[in-house]
């Protein structure tokens, strides 16, 4: 299945799994690329830096910048508030998924 024709349901499930892995610890952009496509999102930079620098505005992550230069590299985490929404949605996606499941 191609997933770009679904890309509008596919975001939410994106910010949820950067979400889940800025709880986990510390990442970086490139890193979260990669472990994006393992899990069969095709996602480019163009796409996750302004959905990671959204989440920042909105208060679920927090970034800090290593390095300088073209070797700077920025670093994401969870915010209290990031915390807080992913519990909520853990509830929301188990709650669905288990109407998923038993739908079949």
């Amino acid at each position: 299945m191609k997933t770009s024709k679904h890309q509008e349901f596919l975001t939410g499930l994106i910010r949820l799994h950067i979400l889940h892995h800025a709880v986990e610890g510390e990442f970086f952009g490139n890193w979260m690329i990669e472990e994006l496509r393992e899990h069969g999102y095709r996602i480019g930079p163009g796409t996750l830096y302004p959905m990671l620098h959204a989440l920042e505005r909105k208060g679920y992550l927090k970034s800090r910048t290593e390095g300088a230069g073209r070797r700077a590299r920025r670093h994401y985490r969870a915010t209290r508030q990031g915390r807080a929404a992913l519990a909520v949605a853990t509830g929301k996606v188990r709650e669905l998924f288990n109407e998923l499941v038993k739908g079949r």
